[in-house]
This record gives structure tokens, C-alpha cells and sequence, in this order.
């Protein structure tokens, strides 16, 4: 006793805390209990008058074992407040728990009787007005039938309950306090009771009847934001047989029991995708900055290091299960910031209630289900059904995790890092001529996100894209494909969603085996999706071949050569191929969503490189036939083949130093002065960029690309070192910290990067570099 006072002291504070808890529940429950019997009396009294509202069996049978019930907790009440009262650590409890455990046989009668007296109150509610007003207990807004259900079932609920506190009590109950055996025993009897209940509960729960002798089963239940309010909420959203619940999980004390919360429901026979209201508009979706949740990403990734280093230093399990709480903590508020993608479901009293999902996969499925599952439903749900089936949704749900990294164990994969080149070759299978196109999503930190997208195929049963996309993978493990129909006649549209949507004509899904890729050939693939078919090829590199800065192999090309030597061939202060794509994406891609950031085609931006290479002279002709997500993809391609980055090997650790000085006038003076330390053709061209970049951000309501998107993009292309990053690592089969180190260094380019686009205007202490400055507006 004498050696752990302090912990003793802290134990005995808990107890007397989770006691003062299981008080305030008892009371509450007493006066539920109380309301219950309230109309027994008056109920009881005209049974035996020529005009009964109830028989005495009745009344009985509805409350049953209710007395009894109220008389056993009300003695435990009143043996228990006293005693919390005059509370110290050698006051006992654990006989008043013992003897509550020993009357749990009142509990079994209860229950055994509560479907029959469910039926009767529900039954005499619906033919006996007088029954329905008896009771002037029940708030006039909430229906008789409904208050006695639900009061019904709190004793159904109170077993379960009981059973956790006792627990919480034990767990803070030292094993030499007197308490601690009765307490036991407590639990043990508790615990019996409940697994003999619910093995004879479970198969009700799983499938409850509904009409025509049918069984409700779970179909599909997911992790989903929900919008209310403005307010992004997490709910957990779960489709039956015959309904649509959205449920809120419950932290319980103790963390380790879940329970749901209903929040709202509706039967599928009146659940519809439609605006109810053709003039009600989807509600303001309330962004979160893109540097946000890199933040969160980045956070994630610098954690997941953190428990892997954890790991190989054997350190104790207490420091690593700390940091996967932190992580679990950091992947949820990504899930419930990242989704921007309204889904709604209107209820037919005129309801609407919108989600927020970030892919239109998932979007298309959970509407395909519902429907399937409209056109053979049935609907009855009381409210005591409605209670037990949101209880047993802990029992039935099939994602126990936000659907996150957080829980793979160690001997699954990480998914892949690196690039991923997608070739859509083309399709069949399509019943009548259409315009037809193809979107492209990747699992990235536990979500879908929408990565590329082919150009529209017009009027045609078998569209031929042969378009490629290289596709950014962040720990990715499957790649979806969604086939469309491009709808041009605007009154043509069903408004879902109230947007515009075209229609989806199939979606599938192909794994992203990392052994099967890792031959570095492309591997042909059929995906088979509602009769339609369609051809892909996929080939994958690995993060650290792809971040190598490749020199050319002929000098005499615009690609992989020198910036300097370039300038001096050409005779020009910034390279041709800079100034034309700059000017044609100036020219019509300043509107273009997601410029620099969307997927060109990369059989255009091929045959682009190979005319700057070549100085083709009919360049601009070409340019001006392609889709301009080419000619950006053009122009990021030539910064990220440069044999050496625009901001120079030599000064790159200086930038990445400079960005992290705290001081803003120290980081102001070194970050300028590096910068016009850069040679001339560099910081011209870098100049002559940085003002187009801002021109495109003055564009963002259009073209949703901000500074910082914008920095995302061409921070590490701009910045990154060819040295360092072309070793490859000895240990390729260690992606994590491979992984994290490369998060970090990225996010360091993307600040440097930033912090140029931020500033109004770039002072130049000296009248050369003046010169310069003026010359950029080549």
C-alpha cells in the first residue's frame, strides 16, 4: 500500500468519479422507469369500472416486471448515495453490486416477456384513443406509441450498460481493496446474463422480420461526411434491405465498447436522388485549403516514420501505440476534410440531407444499390425496431475502421510510391452510338481521388482513346475506371445532386499488384463493367527511378540540356519552348479547371518534345491542335528534364535552409539574395514563370488553381537535385522511410516555391540584375 500512494490516490479518485457516474445514470433511469408506471395506476383503476380502457391482462402484460424493476434499482439508489457521499478509501461498495447482479433474474423475465408486451402497447395504441391520451406523462411533440416503446426498452438497454460500468469500476479498483472479489463475482454473473440474452437476441437482430415474412439484412455500410449545418460531421452510413440509417458512433467511457446513435432514417420506398424542389440549390460545400490537408498528409507520413523507427528500436509498445492514436487522430481529420463531392438523398416529406464523397465511384454505387434494392422492398419499422437495429449495427457493420492506413498490419502492403502511366486504349460493348469518355481514380491515404481524364469520343459504339496519363501513387492499391456519356443537351439531364451530370455507362477496378508491376513493361489488362469492356495498359516505376533528372543523350535538343546552353544557342534571355507554351496556355488555358495539375495526354506531350527537339518549325500549329493540358504537361516535363534543377544543385540546400529560418527579415534577406545569386539565364526564365503563375492564380474561381496548388506542381520541379536523388537506394524493399524523407524534402520545395509566388514584387539591390529584371518580358 505504502509503495504506490500516489497511484493508489489516483486509482480511488477514479472510482469515486465512475461511481459518481453510475449514480446520475441510476437516477435517470429511475425516473424513466417512474414515467413508465405512471399511467398504471388510472389504468389499473378503470379496468375494474364497466368501461376499462385496458383488460387487467393488458396492463400485465405491457408492464410487466416494471415494479419490480423500479423497487430493486431504487433500494440500490438508496444504498449508494450515502455512500459516495461520505466517500474514502476504505468505503465499500461492491455487496450493493453483488446484490444487483443476484436479481438479474427479474431482468430475464423482463426481457423474455418484452416482445409480447412491444405488440400489445403497439396494438392497444392503434384501437384505443383512450390509451393513446391516458398518459399525460409524454411531451405533447413526442406519439404515445413511441415514448412507450422506447421507455420499454430502456430496460433491455440497462443490462448492457451495467455490465461496461462494472467493468470501468473494476479496472479502477485495486486488487487488495475488500471490493475487488465481489466486484468480480458482479461481472461474472453480469456477464452471463447478457451472452445468454444476446445469443437468444442475435438472430433477431441480424434479421429482423419485416412484412410478407421477408428478413432486413445489412447490404453495404460505409464511413461518410455528412453536411450539416455547414458542418463537415463523420457518421456511419448503412444500407438495409428495406432502409437507409445514418448513425453517429458513440465514444463510450473506457473507448473500447461502440454503440451508434441514430440520427436520422429513411425507408427506400420514400428515398429518392432528385431534387424535390428544381429552384433548391446544393448547399455551400465548405472547402479546406489544399495546404491543409498536405499539412495533414505530410503529418501522417512523418508519424507512420515515427512508429516504424519505433518498431526496429524494439521500444516499448506503450510509445508506439501513442503515436497510432496520434495517427489515427491525423487520418480522420483527413477523411472528414479531404471529400468535395455532394451526394444527396431526399426523403419524400420534402428532407434532404447531402454527404460529401470524393469519389463519383463510390457516389455511382451507393445510388446503384439503392435503386436494385427499390424496386423489391417493403417498409414497417417500428420505433423499438428501430432502437434494436441501431444497437445492432456495432454487431453487424463490416467497416469496424475509417478505411485507412491506420489499420493494415505490418505484413500487408503499403501500396505503391512512384508513377503509374495508364494507357485507355479503347472500349465496346456500347448498345447505341454516344459520346463517350473515360475518368481514372486512386486510392491516395485511405480515399479515392479523381486523377485524369480522356477527351470525348464522339458518336461512336467503340471509342478509341489511346490516350496515356501518368498518374502520382501515394501508397495506392487499386486504380478504378469510369466509363461516361458525354450529355451536351442541357434539358436532357436529370439534375441529381443539382448539378449536371452525365451519365455513367460502367465502372470497374483492377488491383495494383506490386509484384506483377514491378518489370518495369507495360501490362495489358481487360476491365469487364455491365457488358462494356475496355482495353488498358499500365506500366509502373518506382519513386526513386522516377525522380531521376535524366541528361540528354543529344545536345544538339531543348530537353535534358543545360538552361545556359540553350539561351546561348537560341540567342534569347528565356528558351523558345518556355515562352510558347507559357503563351498558348496564356492565350486559352488561363480558364481551364486544374491547369497544370490535370493529366495531358501523353502521346501529345511525346510528339510535342520531339518537335521542340528537332526545332520544328510548324511547332505552333501543332500546339494549337492539342488539348492544352498537353501543352502544360509540355512544360513541366521540359523543368523536370532539365540535367540540373532551375535553382541549381549548388544552391538547393541553401533554399531548403533559408525557407525554414523563423525570423522573417533573415529568411526575407537570404532567400532574395539566393535568389539573385542564380545564373542569369535561370533567374531570368524562373522570372519570366513566376509571373505567369501569378497571372493563372488571378484565374483561381475559374480554374480552382491556387498559389499553393500551383507551388504543388512545380515546387519539386523546379527545385529538386539531380544528384541526390538519382542514387538509387540500396534497400528498395523499405519504401516507408524512403517514403517520408521524400514528404518532407517535397514539402520544403513547395515552401521555397511559394514564398517567391507570395511576395508583390522581387526587390533587386543592383542595377545589372535591374536590367535583367526588365528584359523578362521577352
Amino acid at each position: 500500500y505504502e509503495e504506490s500512494e500516489p497511484d493508489l490516490e489516483k486509482g480511488l479518485e477514479m472510482r469515486k468519479w465512475v461511481l459518481s457516474g453510475i449514480l446520475a445514470s441510476e437516477e435517470t433511469y429511475l425516473s424513466h422507469l417512474e414515467a413508465l408506471l405512471l399511467p398504471m395506476k388510472p389504468l389499473k383503476a378503470a379496468a375494474t369500472t364497466s368501461q376499462p380502457v385496458l383488460t387487467s391482462q393488458q396492463i400485465e402484460t405491457i408492464f410487466f416486471k416494471v415494479p419490480e424493476l423500479y423497487e430493486i434499482h431504487k433500494e440500490f439508489y438508496d444504498g449508494l448515495f450515502p455512500r459516495v457521499q461520505q466517500w474514502s478509501h476504505q468505503q465499500r461498495v461492491g455487496d450493493l453490486f453483488q446484490k444487483l447482479a443476484s436479481q438479474l433474474g427479474v431482468y430475464r423475465a423482463f426481457v423474455d416477456n418484452y416482445e409480447v408486451a412491444m405488440e400489445t402497447a403497439e396494438k392497444c395504441c392503434q384501437a384505443n384513443a383512450q390509451f393513446a391520451e391516458i398518459s399525460e406523462v409524454p411531451p405533447l411533440y413526442v406519439p404515445v406509441t413511441f415514448f412507450f416503446t422506447a421507455l420499454l426498452y430502456k430496460p433491455v438497454d440497462r443490462v448492457t450498460r451495467s455490465t461496461l460500468v462494472l467493468h470501468d469500476l473494476l479496472k479502477h479498483t485495486p486488487v487488495s481493496h475488500p471490493d475487488h472479489p465481489l466486484l468480480q463475482d458482479a461481472l461474472r454473473i453480469s456477464q452471463n446474463f447478457l451472452s445468454s440474452i444476446n445469443e437468444e437476441i442475435t438472430p433477431r437482430r441480424q434479421s429482423m422480420t419485416v412484412k410478407k415474412g421477408e428478413h432486413r439484412q445489412l447490404l453495404k455500410d460505409s464511413f461518410m461526411v455528412e453536411l450539416v449545418e455547414g458542418a463537415r460531421k463523420l457518421r456511419h452510413v448503412f444500407l438495409f434491405t428495406d432502409l437507409f440509417l445514418c448513425a453517429k458512433l458513440k465514444k463510450q467511457i473506457g473507448g473500447k465498447s461502440q454503440q451508434y446513435d441514430c440520427k436520422w432514417y429513411i425507408p427506400l420506398t420514400d428515398l429518392s436522388f432528385q431534387m424535390v424542389d428544381e429552384s433548391e440549390a446544393v448547399p455551400n460545400i465548405p472547402l479546406v485549403p489544399d495546404e491543409e490537408l498536405d499539412a495533414m498528409k505530410i503529418k501522417i507520413s512523418q508519424i507512420k516514420n515515427d512508429i516504424q523507427r519505433e518498431k526496429r528500436a524494439n521500444k516499448g509498445s506503450k510509445v508506439i501505440e501513442r503515436l497510432k492514436k496520434k495517427l489515427s487522430e491525423q487520418e480522420s481529420l483527413l477523411l472528414l476534410m479531404s471529400p468535395n463531392m455532394a451526394f444527396r438523398v431526399h426523403n419524400r416529406n420534402g428532407k434532404s440531407y447531402t454527404f460529401l464523397i470524393s469519389s463519383d465511384y463510390e457516389r455511382a454505387e451507393w445510388r446503384e444499390n439503392i435503386r436494385e434494392q427499390q424496386k423489391k422492398c417493403d417498409f414497417s419499422l417500428t420505433s423499438v425496431e428501430l432502437q434494436m437495429l441501431t444497437n445492432s449495427c456495432v454487431k453487424l457493420q463490416t467497416v469496424h475502421n475509417i478505411p485507412l492506413t491506420i489499420n493494415k498490419e505490418d505484413d500487408e502492403s503499403p501500396g505503391l510510391y512512384g508513377f503509374l502511366n495508364v494507357i485507355v486504349h479503347s472500349a465496346t460493348g456500347f448498345k447505341q452510338s454516344s459520346n463517350l469518355y473515360c475518368t481514372l481514380e486512386v486510392d491516395s491515404f485511405g480515399y479515392f481521388v479523381n486523377k485524369a481524364k480522356t477527351r470525348v469520343y464522339r458518336d461512336t459504339t467503340e471509342p478509341n482513346w489511346n490516350e496515356e496519363f501518368e498518374i502520382e501513387l501515394e501508397g495506392s492499391q487499386t486504380l478504378r475506371i469510369l466509363c461516361y456519356e458525354k450529355c451536351y443537351n442541357k434539358t436532357k439531364l436529370t439534375k441529381e445532386d443539382g448539378e449536371s451530370t452525365d451519365r455513367i455507362m460502367g465502372k470497374g477496378q483492377v488491383q495494383l499488384d506490386p509484384q506483377a508491376l514491378q518489370d518495369k513493361d507495360w501490362q495489358r489488362t481487360v476491365i469487364s463493367m455491365n457488358g462494356v469492356e475496355v482495353k488498358l495498359s499500365v506500366k509502373f516505376t518506382s519513386r526513386e527511378f522516377s525522380l531521376k533528372r535524366m541528361p540528354s543523350r543529344k545536345q544538339t535538343g531543348v530537353f535534358g540540356v543545360k538552361i545556359a546552353i540553350v539561351t546561348k544557342r537560341e540567342r534569347s534571355k528565356v528558351p523558345y519552348i518556355v515562352r510558347q507554351c507559357v503563351e498558348e496556355i496564356e492565350r486559352r488555358g488561363m480558364e481551364e479547371v486544374g491547369i497544370y495539375r490535370v493529366s495531358g495526354v501523353a502521346t501529345d506531350i511525346q510528339a510535342l518534345k520531339a518537335a521542340f527537339d528537332v526545332n520544328n518549325k510548324d511547332v505552333s500549329v501543332m500546339m494549337s491542335e492539342m488539348d492544352v493540358n498537353a501543352i502544360a504537361g509540355t512544360l513541366k516535363l521540359y523543368f523536370r528534364e532539365l540535367p540540373e534543377p532551375l535553382f541549381t544543385d549548388e544552391l538547393y540546400p541553401n533554399f531548403a535552409e533559408g525557407i525554414a529560418l523563423s525570423d522573417p527579415v533573415a529568411k526575407e534577406s537570404c532567400m532574395l539574395n539566393l535568389l539573385l545569386s542564380l545564373p542569369e539565364p535561370n533567374l531570368v526564365t524562373f522570372l519570366f514563370l513566376l509571373d505567369h503563375l501569378k497571372r493563372v492564380a488571378e484565374r483561381e474561381s475559374v480554374n480552382k488553381m491556387s498559389l499553393h496548388n500551383l507551388a504543388t506542381v512545380f515546387g519539386p520541379t523546379l527545385l529538386r537535385p539531380s544528384e541526390k536523388d538519382s542514387k538509387i537506394p540500396a534497400n528498395p524493399t523499405q519504401p516507408i522511410t524512403m517514403t517520408d524523407s521524400w514528404s518532407l524534402e517535397v514539402m520544403s520545395q513547395v515552401q521555397v516555391l511559394l514564398y517567391f509566388l507570395q511576395l508583390e514584387t522581387i526587390p533587386t539591390p543592383d542595377s545589372k540584375r535591374q536590367s535583367i529584371l526588365f528584359s523578362t518580358e521577352v
